[in-house]
C-alpha cells in the first residue's frame, strides 16, 4: 500500500500556501483529486492527480524542497497578501525569485504594521509557526495613545474578552513616551487578526504606531532597511525547525555573514532609489521627457503692445544645460 499523506500537507510543502490557505481553498471547492472535489482531511499519494482552480499541480516530496527563510523588514503601506485588487503594494513583490516553488509568510501584519515579517518555502515550517500550540513568541513595540493605569494591564495580563475568545499579553513593559503618546513592549504567543490592535482598544486606548520586534528569539539584523530582506543561514533555520519540532537539517545553501552583508547593502541601495523615485515623482521630474518628434508643438501669442505686433521672439533662450546666471540671482545654482 501506498503511502498517504494529507492534501493540505501536500500542497503547503510544494508552496501553494500555508496549510490554512490551502484548507480554505479546499473550502472554497478549488481543489480537485482525480475526477472529484477535495474534501478537508483528505489524504492523497504520491501518483495523485491534483488540480488547483482546474490546472493540475505540481506537488514535491519532502527531501526535494529545501528550507529556506527570509526575514523581511514590512513597512507600513504593504499588503501581505499576493495579489490585492486594488493594486496596492504587497510584500511578495519584493521577494527574490524562485523555482519550483513560493514565498509563504508566516502569518500577517495588517496594512499599518511595520516590522519582522518571516516568509519561507516550508509550507509546514510556516504552519507550525503560526499555529498557537507551539506558543511561538511574538513581541511588538506599541505606541498607544491615551491614559494606561497599571489596573488595565493588569487586566490585559490576565485576559480580556474578544469576539472571538479570550486574549491577553504574556508580558507587557513601559518604554516612556510624551504626553499622551505611551511607548509599550507587548509580548503574546498567537497571532490573531488585529489581536494587539484590539486588546489595546478594549481598554480604551488606540494604537497609533504598532512595530513587531521579535518572533521566537529572531530579531530584525541590524543595518535592515524597510523594504530590505535577508535570507538565514541553516543554523537559525534549525532554531526555528526546533522551535516547532521539526527535524534539523543536515544540508541547505550555504549563506555566510558576508552574504547577509551584501543583502542588507542591496536593500540600502534599493530603499534609496525608491525615495529618489518618490521625491521625483513629487516634483514632476519623474515623468518620462517626449523626443522632439514626440513634443506637441504650441503656438504662444503675447499680447500687443504699444503697437508693436504681437508674439515677436524673444532675443535668446537659455541653454538647456547648466543654469545660466540670469535665471538664478546672484549666479547660485539651484539644488
Amino acid at each position: 500500500m501506498k503511502e498517504s499523506e494529507k492534501l493540505q500537507k501536500v500542497l503547503a510543502r510544494s508552496g501553494y500556501g500555508s496549510r490554512r490557505e490551502i484548507e480554505t481553498m479546499i473550502t472554497e471547492g478549488r481543489i480537485r483529486v482525480h475526477d472529484h472535489v477535495a474534501t478537508l482531511g483528505e489524504r492523497v499519494t504520491a501518483d495523485a492527480v491534483i488540480r488547483l482552480d482546474g490546472h493540475v499541480v505540481k506537488t514535491s516530496d519532502e527531501e526535494s524542497v529545501p528550507c529556506r527563510v527570509l526575514v523581511y523588514h514590512k513597512p507600513e503601506g504593504e499588503l501581505v497578501t499576493r495579489k490585492d485588487p486594488e493594486g496596492r503594494a504587497t510584500v511578495y513583490e519584493r521577494m527574490p525569485p524562485l523555482k519550483g516553488a513560493r514565498w509563504i509568510a508566516v502569518g500577517r501584519l495588517d496594512i499599518n504594521t511595520s516590522g519582522l515579517l518571516l516568509l519561507t518555502t516550508d509550507g509546514e515550517l510556516a504552519n507550525r509557526l503560526m499555529h498557537p500550540s507551539y506558543q511561538v513568541e511574538r513581541e511588538y513595540a506599541v505606541r498607544v495613545f491615551g491614559e494606561v493605569s497599571e489596573a488595565q494591564i493588569q487586566k490585559l495580563l490576565r485576559g480580556v474578552e474578544l469576539e472571538d475568545g479570550m486574549a491577553r499579553f504574556k508580558r507587557i513593559r513601559r518604554r516612556g513616551g510624551e504626553g499622551m503618546n505611551q511607548w509599550f513592549h507587548v509580548t503574546l504567543t498567537e497571532g490573531r487578526n488585529r489581536e494587539v490592535r484590539r486588546l489595546w482598544e478594549s481598554q480604551g486606548a488606540t494604537v497609533s504606531r504598532l512595530i513587531r520586534v521579535r518572533m521566537g528569539e529572531l530579531t530584525m539584523p541590524k543595518g535592515l532597511v524597510q523594504g530590505g530582506w535577508v535570507e538565514l543561514p541553516m543554523e537559525q533555520v534549525n532554531y526555528l525547525r526546533k522551535l516547532v519540532e521539526l527535524p534539523e537539517l543536515t544540508s541547505a545553501p550555504v549563506i555566510t555573514k558576508e552574504d547577509q552583508q551584501r543583502q542588507i547593502k542591496q536593500a540600502r541601495r534599493g530603499s534609496r532609489r525608491h525615495r529618489e523615485g518618490s521625491q521625483r515623482a513629487g516634483t514632476g521630474q519623474g515623468k518620462s521627457r517626449r523626443t522632439p518628434k514626440e513634443r506637441p508643438q504650441t503656438h504662444r501669442s503675447t499680447p500687443a503692445t504699444d503697437g508693436k505686433p504681437a508674439g515677436k521672439p524673444s532675443a535668446k533662450r537659455p541653454s538647456r544645460g547648466r543654469p545660466s546666471k540670469r535665471q538664478h540671482p546672484g549666479g547660485q545654482k539651484s539644488s
